[in-house]
């Protein structure tokens, strides 16, 4: 198709600029909760204490602490997702340490921009000691925050999978946090209210601009059975307004009428090499070489039986439709978690030859580069540069940590840990190298 559809952008990458756009305007309760975290992670004997308070509060979370890293915006979800849960630990704790007040007060200290917002209805300013204590209203706005991200988590973690993530899913996971940004542009939180503004205007940038996206990622939500035209010409409409919605379908149509008609085109040219190669005329001549009238004429209905098959293969038609019409115009299957779109059409295809080559191809495009970008980088995560030369110890590492990936329940590092630490000691008793373990 002379490469007109030949760029895609990463989908996690473009999620990632969108996700950090807004965290910059994280609020102040989530600047407390890492100042609380990075101090209670700064020794063992801190931790030690904070372990005994959750123990002393019933505190029945099993998951580890962990510090977010500015680069890194998943990080920022999975500090809020796990400090939430120790919310009478954190109290517990600061009546035992005088240091933790402090610590709070000299580094999570709020602007003077901040300190106006907190001012009560008669103007005056609140007090500052009690503005760097983590209170209800800070919890509530981390709770917030935690359900907030929860759905871009979970998107990145479903597109840059490695494991049968098919191009179909690309648009559908376009339209969803279009939609999620346009309802919480209308909350009532002024914290979640500027991070959709600012995440939106991003996300505009990438996928409200049509001449910009490439064609294949609607093409291929077409193929997808439980789509097909019912589903693609809606959200297309709601993203970008009917006038250029309307647009962009007849344009998405016609393109995939194109491709459709040029892998014909080429099923047609492999199959008059198939019916001129020699074996395709040995096979006629001992047809031919049956004896008797009725047997003749038997024949001669069999061959215009035969070339009529061929040509409906060749065309891709039935009738008066072609493959990609009758496709189009069959009821959609109903969606499920449980469908799975490459045995369908692996059923289907004795129905659409053509088509299902096409569709091999389509959904075989990557969504993201991350999944065969972890792949080269694995290597370099587990082990520094000094380490690097330990070579065997690097295989040992990799192979368990794809073990670990491919259990049925894969296991979670923040929520399993002491499921991890067990196997650890397991390991350190029966004499294996428990550095195994750390990955």
């Amino acid at each position: 198709m002379d490469g007109d559809q030949l760029h895609v952008r990463c989908m996690t990458h473009i999620l990632n600029l969108i996700v950090q756009d807004g965290l910059k305007e994280i609020g102040k309760s989530v600047k407390l909760v890492r100042q609380v975290v990075k101090y209670i992670k700064q020794s063992p004997a801190k931790l030690r204490k904070f372990k005994e308070c959750c123990e002393s509060q019933l505190i029945a979370c099993k998951k580890s602490l962990c510090l977010n890293v500015p680069t890194r915006w998943n990080s920022t979800y999975l500090m809020l997702n796990v400090s939430q849960h120790f919310k009478l630990a954190f109290e517990r704790y600061s009546l035992y340490d005088i240091g933790y007040l402090n610590h709070l007060r000299t580094f999570g200290s709020v602007s003077s921009e901040d300190e106006d917002r907190t001012s009560d209805e008669d103007g005056t300013s609140a007090n500052i000691l009690t503005s760097d204590i983590l209170t209800s209203a800070d919890w509530k706005n981390v709770r917030s925050m935690v359900k907030f991200l929860e759905t871009f988590y979970v998107l990145t973690l479903k597109v840059s999978g490695s494991n049968y993530v098919t191009s179909n899913t690309h648009f559908v996971e376009i339209a969803e946090p279009n939609l999620i940004l346009k309802e919480l542009m209308e909350n009532e939180d002024s914290n979640l209210k500027e991070m959709a503004k600012s995440m939106n205007e991003k996300f505009k940038k990438y996928w409200c601009e049509p001449h910009k996206m490439n064609k294949m990622i609607f093409i291929s939500s077409m193929l997808d059975p439980c789509n097909k035209l019912d589903y693609v010409p809606f959200a297309i409409v709601d993203m970008f307004g009917k006038e250029v919605g309307d647009k962009l379908c007849s344009e998405v149509k016609k393109y995939m009428k194109n491709l459709f008609d040029y892998y014909v085109k080429k099923s047609s040219k492999s199959s008059s090499h198939v019916l001129s190669s020699p074996t395709s005329s040995d096979n006629s001549s001992s047809i031919s070489s049956v004896s008797g009238c009725d047997n003749f004429v038997n024949r001669g209905r069999m061959r215009t039986k035969q070339q009529f098959e061929k040509h409906k293969e060749v065309s891709g038609s039935s009738g008066s439709k072609s493959e990609l019409e009758r496709y189009l115009g069959e009821d959609i299957e109903p969606d499920s978690d449980e469908f799975d779109i490459l045995m369908w059409w692996k059923v289907n295809e004795p129905r659409f030859p053509i088509l299902a080559k096409m569709v091999r191809d389509v959904l075989a495009i990557p969504i993201s580069s991350v999944a065969s970008e972890c792949a080269f980088n694995t290597g370099g995560c587990v082990l520094d540069p000094f380490r690097s030369s330990l070579s065997k110890l690097v295989q040992s590492l990799i192979c368990v940590q794809d073990w670990l990936r491919s259990e049925p329940f894969p296991i979670n590092i923040e929520k399993d840990l002491e499921y991890l630490e067990q196997l650890e000691l397991d390991f350190s008793c029966s004499g294996t190298e428990s550095s195994i373990i750390d990955i």
